[in-house]
């Protein structure tokens, strides 16, 4: 489950080349503390015309809960302002400093920090709030919206109602791993299970989703957001599935940098279903 992207030049990283061949056009708040401990801080990032109606994303990176680093994804984050949209980058703790449920609860604690008064006072918009993630982020964003004892755990204001909606990129979602590290990463969790939605009773009312997943993904199969969008609608929601065609477990991140949509090399409109994604949600509130 890493969250890079494919090699592409000698002496240069994946995510550091993507970077570096993107355009800015945003303002980036580095080094936010939203917790006490090393590893939660998270990099903010605002669109040029951020006001008090800009949607915020909380974007989780993946890397099988054993990697991952928030400097990775200045490609990602600014392809989402380029839509208007701020974006939250936070770090959690790994393995093996971290066991489940350790990087969920990191993943509450920075949405609640964003939604409160610290996160208000660094520039974090209060508007409509996304989780997103990729990999191993998207199974934390999907249980911050589907298991609402995360958020209600650390305080965060609203609870599961603070989530404006969950966008969640080839993750895992319900699974006992066999291999290490992952049995021990996960050995605390019942069964030593990972589910992201525990009760089919806790998926009633639950934000909207938006699941999307390649059909060549060999890392995490497809099956798993299928599986869920089946659970979510048999409790009465409306999921968004997208599967796309040829499409692998790195290229659906890969869709959202600059260079490679440029030159033609990356088709999937990954980034314009979630565009289209949060301006429905959106639009839902407005009427609501």
């Amino acid at each position: 489950m890493l969250a890079a992207l494919p090699a592409a030049c000698c002496g240069c990283s994946p995510a550091g080349l993507a970077n570096v061949l993107t355009p800015g056009g945003y303002k980036r708040i580095a080094d936010l503390p939203y917790g006490t401990l090393p590893r939660q801080r998270l990099d903010l990032y605002l669109p040029a015309e951020a006001g008090a109606d800009t949607p915020l994303v909380v974007f989780f990176y993946g890397g099988n809960w054993r990697q991952g680093s928030r400097e990775n994804y200045p490609f990602l984050a600014q392809a989402l302002t380029s839509r208007g949209m701020a974006v939250a980058v936070p770090d959690y703790r790994l393995y093996p400093e971290a066991r489940w449920p350790d990087f969920l609860e990191d993943g509450a604690l920075a949405v609640a920090w964003l939604r409160g008064e610290r996160g208000r006072a660094a520039g974090a918009p209060q508007e409509a709030c996304f989780a997103m993630g990729h990999s191993a982020g998207a199974y934390t964003a999907a249980a911050l919206a589907y298991d609402p004892r995360w958020l209600d755990a650390v305080g965060t204001p609203g609870g599961r109602n603070a989530l404006a909606g969950c966008i969640a990129l080839a993750g895992p979602f319900d699974w006992t791993p066999r291999d290490e590290p992952l049995a021990t990463i996960f050995a605390p969790a019942p069964g030593g299970r990972l589910d992201a939605a525990p009760s089919d009773a806790a998926l009633a009312g639950a934000p909207p989703a938006l699941l999307l997943h390649g059909d060549a993904d060999r890392t995490v199969g497809p099956f798993h957001s299928v599986r869920l969008a089946e659970r979510l609608r048999a409790t009465g929601g409306a999921p968004e599935l997208r599967v796309y065609p040829g499409l692998g477990h790195i290229g659906i991140v890969a869709a959202f940098a600059a260079p490679l949509r440029a030159l033609g090399l990356e088709r999937a409109p990954v980034l314009e279903d979630l565009a289209a994604f949060v301006a429905r949600v959106r639009a839902a509130h407005a009427r609501a």
